[in-house]
């Protein structure tokens, strides 16, 4: 039986792309073997690897003037990736830190440059994303870099900041492919698959091509964006079945209308949820209703006792990874692409049958 899975990565994936997957796991379209054991070097496996980068180009409208790379590491690589590759100039780099992914990406980014932090909702236990506006970057910064979604403390931005020029990098593990969101605003996305485009083990990089060139000489080859474009991700062996099933993914959301329809039903799903907390008067969900994720929900219950005992009995009702980050406490409910409306419908209903056996 199939169980609601609202861990914050690795998440569920799509029931079809699943299936696909297993289909052809031991012959993989007529080549006789597993995506698992093809070379990288090989004409089936190069395939996929266009694929998928053609597929995302298409789902997120990249410009051609962008190049697209899916490389290891996770996207905290990246924390090191991005300055050693594009804070090279000036040497200097700001930071807007809204969470605890954003406040790493910023230390790593210390060691590497001159980094400071250009504004920060940390006073507010990062319920919030503070106001920005371009007179607050330093004009000789190399980037600013932002969190899109904070998966921790359950915070979004609405729109890409305005950065006056300045080069813009956003982290958007927990959100890319969410939402539309218009690359040409930013200059360099990553992400972790692990959330919404796949499984663990890759990550996505899409970068302007300018930003390539300007490589430190110190930077790791591995690391290197310029390496990478130049090999068609293709350096040294990548993490070819996580890509495949990726490009499954982006597959299916083509099918399924493209990322503007999956917007639709994430914000139906979100809005669902958030209006039984509100009504609740049991739940609460402290993040300033302006800045609320659609993709990750926190929220308590009266207790940390009866935290505990929610996040139990949910998994024993078949709707498991709920208990919240050990920094917020209480619960969280991810619901990313491959949460089915039906998921949250039954996330509700529990949440409605342990308030009322477990009142106070």
């Amino acid at each position: 039986m199939r169980i609601y899975n609202f861990s914050a990565g690795p998440s569920m994936l799509p029931l079809k792309v699943l299936e696909r997957v297993q289909k052809g796991l031991i012959d993989h379209d007529g080549s006789g073997m597993s995506v698992m054991e093809m070379s990288h070097r090989s004409k089936p496996y190069e395939k996929i690897n266009d694929q998928a980068e053609a597929l995302l180009r298409e789902l997120m409208n990249v410009p051609s003037d962008y190049d697209i790379l899916f490389v290891q590491g996770g996207a905290t690589n990246q924390f090191s990736a991005v300055p050693l590759n594009i804070g090279t100039v000036n040497r200097k780099a700001d930071y807007v830190v809204t969470g605890n992914f954003a406040k790493n990406a910023y230390k790593e980014g210390s060691v590497h440059l001159d980094a400071v932090v250009a504004a920060s909702s940390e006073d507010k236990d990062f319920t919030y994303i503070p106001e920005l506006s371009p007179s607050m970057f330093r004009r000789d910064a190399d980037y600013v870099h932002i969190c899109y979604n904070n998966t921790i403390f359950g915070t979004r931005y609405i729109n890409a900041p305005d950065t006056a020029g300045i080069p813009l990098v956003a982290d958007m593990s927990s959100m890319i492919l969410s939402q539309t969101v218009k690359v040409s605003d930013f200059d360099l996305i990553y992400a972790g698959a692990q959330k919404n485009i796949g499984p663990a083990g890759v990550t996505v990089v899409i970068v302007r091509h300018e930003l390539t060139e300007r490589a430190d000489a110190k930077c790791p080859v591995m690391l290197r964006y310029d390496n990478q474009v130049k090999n068609k991700s293709l350096y040294n062996t990548p993490p070819c079945f996580s890509t495949y099933v990726v490009m499954e993914v982006l597959r299916y959301l083509k099918e399924n209308g493209g990322v503007a329809a999956i917007q639709k039903t994430n914000e139906a799903k979100a809005a669902k949820l958030y209006e039984y907390i509100d009504n609740s008067d049991y739940y609460v969900n402290s993040v300033q209703k302006p800045f609320r994720s659609i993709m990750n929900v926190p929220f308590v219950s009266p207790s940390k006792e009866l935290d505990a005992l929610f996040v139990a009995q949910a998994a024993e009702a078949g709707l498991v990874s709920l208990k919240g980050h050990r920094l917020v406490g209480g619960m969280r409910a991810s619901i990313y692409n491959a949460m089915p409306t039906e998921g949250v419908d039954a996330l509700i209903a529990f949440m409605d049958k342990f308030k009322k056996a477990n009142r106070i």
